[in-house]
């Protein structure tokens, strides 16, 4: 077995050593991109010199490098998908793509990668796109370094920037994505990792999990979109020193986590959206070290959420820390610092002498009747607020941080 695998190698390496370089350009021999592919031999590399090339419907079916020398473009004249990839071993980097055709029925892209392993898309620029960068039943890829400018306005007609569906270990870094559906989305997708990705000004969520596993998001920012990130349906994913911000509206939100278990939020900060983090339905989830600051809520807990652990978290001047609905079941607050905290530390110990009850009677009554947020900062709310702190009754009286922290907390 071993020397058959060492001859494999063998003939890959004399393939690859013999490998050409074929130039398109508008005066060459070979003009068009879809000519060089018919052409070419496996691991061929393809050079498509600067200028406008009106092509679509480009299949790669074996394995290339295609690169573009100062940004050659693309234009699909609206016509339809522009490049779907097929094989294994496929390089696309430095085009600029332009004029996706839009299908309802089957989700042009700039760029497709269909059933296919080890490929690499980076360096693109994608404009007047309908699906930026789909990956289909796809595996051990990159998408790395790629510029995604929609022109999406509402929800219904317009597609995603990059889209993930079945597929699994895909490192998606580098990318910044904007005026689309959903910047980045994963569909049944596994083992990925999403990181230093900006996601901004996109019509629903700047990230989109559903029915995927395993995942890691880190050092993203999502910032002025529909919402931030949403996380259905998944489990381990690991949310970390990512940036949440000015996702604002009255429905929108930093994350909102539904139907997540064994997940870590470790790291973040939220920072003005209308809520922090939108919690319904999940189990398990660490989390530690997050800022929340000068946002509407901080943190809204729905129903059917336990064993969560809320721990040296900091909580800066958000108009409402802790909103919940339902009982506290066996989720813990412990060690966080409440910029709202009116205790003392006698002891000086950095811990306050008496507990922190982060839910105030006023966040009840929002919740209940949403129209009486027009009575916030009012001097009657600061009263039956109080009331409610010295003796709460309306509010779960054992929602409580029994160590809140005197100073901000610094990791």
């Amino acid at each position: 077995m071993k020397n058959l695998s060492l001859f494999l190698f063998a003939i890959l390496l004399v393939n690859t050593s013999i490998a050409q370089t074929i130039t398109v350009c508008k005066t060459c021999s070979i003009s068009s991109l879809k000519d060089a592919i018919s052409q070419a031999k496996d691991f061929d590399t393809i050079l498509i010199k600067k200028g406008t090339y009106k092509e679509y419907s480009i299949l790669v079916d074996k394995p290339l490098t295609i690169i573009g020398e100062n940004y050659p473009i693309i234009d699909g004249e609206l016509k339809g998908e522009i490049i779907t990839v097929v094989s294994d071993n496929v390089t696309v980097d430095g085009l600029f793509i332009i004029n996706v055709g839009t299908s309802y029925t089957e989700d042009y892209a700039a760029i497709r990668v269909k059933n296919s392993k080890n490929f690499v898309i980076q360096n693109l620029v994608l404009e007047k796109l309908f699906f930026g960068i789909y990956i289909e039943k796809s595996r051990d890829g990159k998408v790395y370094h790629n510029k995604i400018i929609g022109d999406a306005v509402e929800e219904y007609n317009s597609g995603n920037g990059i889209q993930l569906w079945y597929s699994k270990n895909v490192q998606i870094e580098h990318n910044f994505v904007q005026h689309v559906r959903d910047g980045i989305y994963l569909e049944f997708s596994d083992d990925c990792l999403i990181k230093n990705n900006v996601s901004t000004l996109n019509v629903r969520y700047g990230l989109h999990f559903m029915f995927s596993n395993d995942d890691i998001y880190q050092d993203n920012t999502f910032e002025n979109n529909g919402a931030g990130v949403a996380v259905m349906f998944s489990k381990r994913i690991k949310m970390h020193n990512n940036l949440f911000k000015e996702n604002w509206g009255t429905a929108s939100y930093g994350m909102l986590l539904k139907e997540i278990n064994d997940a870590e939020i470790i790291g973040n900060t939220f920072e003005d959206n209308t809520i922090g983090i939108n919690i319904e339905g999940s189990n398990r989830i660490i989390y530690k070290h997050n800022n929340f600051s000068n946002n509407g809520w901080a943190i809204k807990v729905k129903g059917a959420c336990y064993t969560n652990t809320f721990t040296e978290n900091n909580f800066l001047y958000n108009s409402f820390d802790i909103a919940y609905n339902s009982n506290v079941n066996d989720n813990v607050f412990d060690k966080n610092y409440w910029s709202n905290y009116t205790g003392y530390d006698l002891d000086k110990n950095g811990i306050g002498d008496i507990p922190f009850r982060p839910v105030k009677l006023f966040s009840y009554i929002v919740n209940r009747t949403p129209e009486t947020i027009i009575l916030l900062r009012s001097m009657f709310i600061d009263i039956i607020d109080f009331s409610e702190k010295v003796s709460p009754v309306f509010t779960p009286d054992d929602l409580l941080d029994n160590n809140p922290q005197i100073k901000k907390i610094t990791w």
